[in-house]
C-alpha cells in the first residue's frame, strides 16, 4: 500500500527539497504538496499539489480530510525572527493556530503529524542541546515555535517534532540568499564584512533536514528528533571555511560581536544539537559544513 504523504509549505525551501526528495528518490510515495497561492515548483511530475492556507481552519480540515493522508509534514511556518518581534499576531496566527488546526484536522483522520520546529526555543546559555534539554524561549518567534510543540506533545495524536538550526540551501528560484552565498558574493564583490565570534550554531543543509524528516515520516518514528548539522560553528568561522573552499580573500572578513548588530529580537548565544538520537533511531547522517558547500556548489553550477 502506498504511503500518502502531504507537505504543507510547499513553496518554502525545505518543501522544495522535500518534494524534490520524494519524487525522484520515493517514487512509490504518493506525494501532495500544499502551499497558500500558485505552485512555485518548475515541474509538475510525480506529486499533485493542491493550495491550502495554513491559518484558514476550514480549508485546513476540509483538505486533510478530503486528502486522508497517511502523514502530514508541516513545514510551513512564519520564521523571520525580527518580523516575529514586530508582527506578533501575524506570526502567532502561521506558527501556533495554523499547527492547533493540523491536529485538529490529523485528529480527525487518525493521520501522524510531523512539525518542524527550531533551535530558538532555547535560550543558548548552554548548548548544544540533545532532546530532553529544557525550553526558555528569549524572543515572540521562540515563544510561537514552542506554543506550537506543546501544542503537538499535548494533542492526543501520533506526532514527531523534528527541530533544526540555521537551515542553508538553494531554492529553485534563487529567492532565499544565506551565509555561503553572502559570503561568495560579497568577497568576489570585494567587500569588507563583519561577522559574529559570539554565536554557535550547527548549520543544516535543507536536503539533510529533507532526508532527516522523510525518515521520521516513512517510520512515522514518535517524538522529538533533533535534526541539523554536524559542525558547531559560529558565523565567522562558516564564513572563513567559505573563504577557503572558493579560495576567496580573508582579509576581507572582520570579526564582530553580536552587540554591534542592533536587531528587535534577541537571537540564542550557543545553540546547536546533539544528534545521537536521529543517528541511533533513524539512521541520520548529516553533511560536514565543507561537504554542504559542494553540494549548494553542483546546484548553482545547474541554475
Amino acid at each position: 500500500m502506498k504511503k500518502r504523504i502531504l507537505i504543507t509549505g510547499s513553496n518554502g525551501l525545505l518543501g522544495q527539497k522535500l518534494v524534490d526528495l520524494i519524487t525522484q528518490q520515493h517514487p512509490e510515495t504518493d506525494l501532495i504538496a500544499t502551499a497558500r497561492g500558485q505552485n512555485r515548483l518548475p515541474y509538475s511530475d510525480g506529486y499533485t499539489f493542491r493550495s491550502m492556507d495554513i491559518t484558514d481552519r476550514e480549508e485546513v480540515l476540509a483538505t486533510i480530510a478530503e486528502v486522508q493522508p497517511d502523514v502530514v509534514i508541516h513545514t510551513a511556518a512564519m520564521t523571520n525572527v525580527d518580523q516575529c518581534e514586530a508582527e506578533k499576531d501575524a506570526c502567532w496566527a502561521q506558527n501556533v493556530l495554523a499547527v492547533e488546526y493540523l491536529v485538529e484536522a490529523c485528529k480527525a483522520s487518525g493521520a501522524f503529524l510531523l512539525h518542524l520546529s527550531t533551535d530558538f526555543i532555547f535560550d543558548g546559555a548552554a548548548g548544544p542541546y540533545d532532546e530532553e534539554a529544557a525550553a526558555n524561549p528569549i524572543s515572540f518567534y521562540g515563544w510561537s515555535k514552542y506554543a506550537a510543540e506543546k501544542a503537538v506533545i499535548h494533542s492526543g495524536i501520533r506526532w514527531a517534532i523534528a527541530r533544526t538550526v540555521l537551515v542553508y540551501g538553494i531554492a529553485h528560484d534563487m529567492s532565499r540568499s544565506n551565509i555561503i552565498l553572502w559570503v561568495k558574493k560579497s568577497l568576489e564583490d570585494g567587500k569588507n564584512i563583519k561577522v559574529v565570534t559570539d554565536q554557535w550554531r550547527t548549520p543544516t543543509l535543507a536536503e539533510d533536514l529533507a532526508k532527516g524528516c522523510f525518515l521520521i515520516a516513512e517510520q512515522e518514528a514518535e517524538g522529538i528528533f533533533n535534526i541539523s548539522g554536524k559542525d558547531l560553528l559560529t558565523p565567522y568561522e562558516m564564513a572563513i571555511k567559505t573563504a577557503d573552499f572558493f579560495s576567496l580573500d580573508k582579509s576581507l572578513i572582520t570579526q564582530a560581536d553580536s552587540s554591534t548588530f542592533s536587531q528587535p529580537a534577541r537571537r540564542p548565544p550557543r545553540t546547536g544539537f546533539i544528534l545521537d538520537k536521529p543517528r541511533a533511531v533513524l539512521g541520520y547522517e548529516p553533511h560536514s559544513f565543507e561537504e554542504g558547500i559542494a553540494v549548494l556548489v553542483s546546484q548553482m553550477d545547474r541554475k
